[in-house]
């Protein structure tokens, strides 16, 4: 990894959860098409290990598609591939992870609504599957089934895909975004499409960037601690106290103590400096935690707790790893995906098991999840 590249991800864990160490890998929830990598499509309703290995580090996806980068960089994929999406050059379902390339140097990544990105540790771009709305950034609408180099620059720190559009983060600070454009979902001030990379404003200060599956809207946090919003506003999910649609960057708030943020497809979680957690948006299936199914236009504090370290939301669920290193989750439970062993849901967040080694990284699928042990 290039200083610069190391440089901007040890700036960027001060606005997220500790720096992770590689572990076990465990699931839970549907396994519809795989997705939890145990080699079978049997749904489970608490966590379970997938293999033996302990060299699991940074986990993600979202449409019933898994990913994980290991300790030793290399890709792995799962799951759903309707769409290319696993980018194993082919559209095979996989229920048991499989290596793409066999390249040792992946870093980061992000998947979405079809479409994958992720950044290498020498700074370079790649991304496949669906690009309907060109949001593979490669000039063009065409679907790929393996990686492909967005351009040639080196200096790409992290991205994040949304529906049928991508966020990043340069070295540098600055904020770029492609694919479609649609309720101003890209943040250029405009509705337009776009297959290669547009520059969001001029400013140099963007730290973390978050959207999801079906999400036409983005959260993101600056290097200064302040919270912003842009796109579709359905049921108040951009926290701005009302349901206006914006097509350009928002400011939250006035506070300047935001760690991380976790933008589901109309719902919100967000964690502060101190510890505390955050919800707003959508909240039909209980996901925002808050011992309720209200919906709440702006920040609404889950308990009083101050020791949150990660968050993750998604359209019917919610899952938080505490600095304790406990795990916890809420919202809806239709296919165990609460790992509580059942099928009852929860508004409020309840503890899973009585582990205190979960690696402060949570990843919610649809109706899955997944997290590590150290």
């Amino acid at each position: 990894m290039s200083g610069a590249l190391q440089a901007v991800f040890q700036n960027q864990r001060s606005f997220g959860p500790a720096p992770l160490a590689a572990g076990s890998l465990y699931s839970w929830g549907a396994n519809d098409f795989g997705q939890l990598g145990s080699g079978t499509i049997t749904n489970r309703s608490s966590p379970v290990q997938v293999g033996s290995l302990t060299t699991w580090l940074r986990i993600f996806g979202t449409q019933e598609s898994t990913f994980s980068i290991k300790s030793d960089n290399t890709l792995w994929a799962w799951g759903r591939n309707s769409n290319f999406q696993l980018g194993t050059n082919n559209s095979t379902y996989y229920s048991s992870p499989v290596q793409i390339g066999s390249l040792t140097n992946w870093s980061v990544g992000s998947q979405a609504s079809g479409s994958t990105a992720a950044v290498k540790t020498d700074g370079t771009l790649w991304t496949w599957g669906q690009n309907g709305y060109g949001q593979l950034a490669l000039g063009n609408t065409t679907t790929y089934s393996s990686p492909k180099q967005v351009g040639a620059l080196t200096n790409w720190a992290s991205v994040s895909v949304g529906n049928s559009f991508m966020i990043a983060v340069k070295t540098n600070g600055t904020l770029w975004s492609w694919g479609g454009g649609v309720l101003g979902a890209l943040g250029l001030g405009n509705t337009t499409d776009f297959s290669s990379p547009k520059q969001v404003g001029a400013l140099t200060n963007w730290a973390a960037v978050s959207n999801n599956n079906a999400s036409l809207h983005t959260l993101a946090i600056k290097k200064d601690g302040t919270l912003w919003g842009w796109g579709q506003n359905v049921n108040g999910c951009l926290g701005l106290g009302n349901t206006t649609n914006y097509n350009s960057p928002v400011q939250i708030g006035a506070l300047t103590s935001w760690s991380m943020v976790s933008s589901g497809e109309v719902s919100t979680l967000a964690v502060q400096s101190d510890g505390t957690l955050w919800a707003w948006g959508n909240n039909v299936n209980g996901q925002l935690g808050t011992n309720n199914k209200t919906y709440y236009s702006s920040p609404k504090q889950i308990g009083i707790l101050t020791n949150w370290s990660t968050a993750t939301v998604n359209l019917y669920s919610g899952g938080a790893i505490k600095t304790d290193g406990t795990l916890w989750t809420w919202g809806l439970n239709y296919d165990g995906q609460l790992g509580k062993g059942n099928r009852i849901n929860s508004s409020s967040p309840a503890q899973i098991g009585a582990l205190t080694n979960w690696n402060p990284m949570i990843t919610l699928e649809r109706y899955s999840m997944f997290a590590t042990k150290a």
